[in-house]
């Protein structure tokens, strides 16, 4: 008791004479924290809202009726991706877009867990979810991981699993951070259109021969990542995953952008490497919809099924 009074005081006069602000909105923040962001701030992350797609997440326009229960946008109404279902806390911009920011490129890692708490309370909200998950997430080059010191993903996953744990502690969990492999160094996807990410990312990555391939067949994967985009990198590593034997594929990251918005946001702002902004050319080239890459992809998902069973 006595310990905890004192460590309440320290940090009320810490505050008091050190005022640290919030990196969000700017405002003193009101305890001495390893995360600077306030209570507000994170009190505020809006969840996506509107009519969204069953399968990928994509918001739906408004004509589509509410009345349907399991709404398809036109592509995976026209082919179904390689994963069930793909779920997101919120929509990346705003104050969600920041923490990502902070965690990634300031490498502020106390903040994933409280990112993959919010991720995992959508992930408990699949429809057929498992009773048992083997967590997967998107892994990173062996150079860039070297350079960052971390992998985002990863972090995020280890902060699932536990918070998975406390929300359904009947599930059983299984954190595979070596499932899958980035074999080949791939340019950032910054900048890139819908079709030239989707290109960049084909055939980059492989579930590992031996015990991770033993791991993974027949069990029902949750793939993780920071943010879901295009699509792109959900998809090729859904495929590796059920190449491999994976029975199924879920996908839950913290942030989904939205494709419209991704092909309006300005493009030469010197935003960091994440940003899915394109330039107007890019932007007014047609582009060839997922639904139209089976071939491209190298497998169908009919054939995928095929392997999977033999």
């Amino acid at each position: 008791m006595l310990r905890s009074t004192a460590h309440d005081t320290v940090s009320n006069l810490s505050t008091v004479l050190l005022p640290s602000p919030c990196r969000l909105c700017g405002e003193p923040l009101q305890e001495m924290t390893r995360v600077p962001v306030c209570s507000s701030c994170w009190n505020h992350l809006p969840a996506q809202a509107g009519i969204l797609c069953h399968l990928c997440g994509e918001l739906l326009p408004h004509h589509f009726s509410a009345e349907n229960s399991e709404p398809h946008c036109p592509a995976c109404a026209e082919a179904a991706p390689p994963f069930v279902q793909a779920v997101a806390h919120g929509v990346y911009e705003g104050g969600l877009r920041e923490l990502l920011h902070l965690l990634k490129y300031d490498r502020m890692e106390p903040i994933a867990p409280r990112l993959a708490t919010l991720a995992a309370q959508h992930i408990v909200a699949m429809h057929d979810l498992p009773a048992a998950l083997l967590v997967v997430p998107v892994p990173l080059h062996r150079r860039r991981r070297h350079e960052r010191g971390f992998n985002q993903a990863e972090l995020l996953a280890q902060g699932i699993v536990g918070a998975l744990r406390h929300l359904r502690p009947q599930m059983s969990l299984r954190l595979s951070a070596g499932g899958l492999e980035r074999r080949r160094a791939t340019e950032s996807q910054a900048g890139l259109s819908p079709n030239q990410r989707r290109v960049n990312v084909r055939g980059a990555f492989f579930v590992p021969e031996g015990r991770a391939q033993a791991a993974v067949k027949g069990r029902d994967v949750l793939l993780i990542d920071d943010i879901y985009t295009t699509g792109a990198t959900a998809h090729a590593c859904s495929l590796a995953l059920r190449r491999a034997g994976a029975a199924s594929v879920r996908v839950a990251t913290v942030a989904r952008a939205q494709r419209f918005d991704a092909l309006l946001r300005p493009a030469g702002s010197g935003a960091p490497e994440d940003e899915f902004a394109v330039t107007a050319e890019q932007a007014s080239e047609q582009e060839r919809p997922m639904h139209e890459d089976v071939a491209f992809w190298g497998t169908s998902d009919a054939e995928v099924g095929e392997q999977t069973l033999n």
